[in-house]
């Protein structure tokens, strides 16, 4: 027998996940540490911040980051030291409800053809840098950045019970920020999905590679939802509408056949002008 660490055990169906109960109280915020200390950080300057707790590792909050035990960690620069020891010693999740926003960038690849490959990821830093930035302004955890594609994370710890509303109004910004709404046409056209709905949300995989993520087909769905959306379009689920409450009585709806989902999907389109 060695003493090396070995993998939690994956939950079966039905089974509990591990450190269920701290992840519920973490997610809902019934236990309003993580809400708290969250509130204060995204308000210390400056980019790029810990993708859990919103500490920024740069500008004037680093030094102060380092006396708490929140600069960024060496193995895994999307999160400081404190939030990763967090995920690495508290392995599982929990299903909660949640909102979800997928950003994706329309016609990525005739655009990297177009311009060099420095321009493109130029203008894809840039998308990467303005997401986060809206997305932390509306109470998000940026989720991933995915090639060209951003996926934010509206729980109700952060959101409390407007986290579908949130999602839909830092659509509405994010399509503003990226010029969608300017005469001259955005500089960086994308499309958005936003569904709520039943997802496990928790800490997945093994140091240094651990990470904060959601699963499920609620997910699944929001991925395609913008994958579907034409340039400057908000697809929006019916679940989202009612959890936010959205008006809709101007809005185009629409019936989507989605990848993988035996019926049809109505949507609601929102757009910025």
């Amino acid at each position: 027998m060695t003493n090396e660490p070995t993998t939690p055990p994956t939950p079966g169906p039905g089974e509990a996940s591990p450190n269920e109960g701290m992840w519920r109280g973490l997610l809902l915020g019934t236990d309003p540490r993580y809400a708290r200390a969250r509130g204060w950080l995204k308000h210390v300057p400056s980019e790029p911040r810990c993708k859990m707790c919103a500490a920024p590792f740069g500008g004037l909050g680093k030094p102060l980051m380092r006396l708490l035990h929140r600069d960024r960690w060496a193995k895994n620069p999307l999160y400081c030291t404190l939030c990763f020891n967090v995920l690495d010693a508290h392995h599982g999740g929990a299903e909660i409800e949640a909102s979800f926003l997928f950003a994706d960038v329309r016609g990525s690849t005739a655009l990297a053809e177009g311009i060099t490959p420095t321009e493109f990821r130029r203008q894809l830093n840039r998308f990467y840098d303005t997401a986060a930035r809206v997305l932390v302004e509306h109470d998000a955890i940026v989720d991933k950045f995915v090639g060209d594609e951003v996926i934010g994370l509206f729980i109700p710890a952060l959101a409390r019970e407007a986290h579908a509303a949130q999602a839909v109004e830092a659509a509405r910004e994010l399509l503003k920020a990226t010029g969608h709404a300017d005469p001259d046409g955005p500089w960086l056209p994308i499309g958005i999905g936003v569904h709520t709905g039943v997802a496990f949300i928790g800490s997945v995989g093994q140091p240094p590679v651990t990470d904060l993520t959601a699963l499920g087909d609620v997910v699944n769905t929001t991925a395609r939802l913008a994958s579907a959306a034409a340039t400057g379009e908000i697809l929006v689920t019916q679940a989202a509408v009612d959890a936010s409450h959205f008006e809709t009585t101007s809005l185009e709806r629409r019936e989507l056949e989605l990848k993988g989902k035996r019926e049809v999907t109505p949507v609601f389109v929102v757009t910025v002008g």
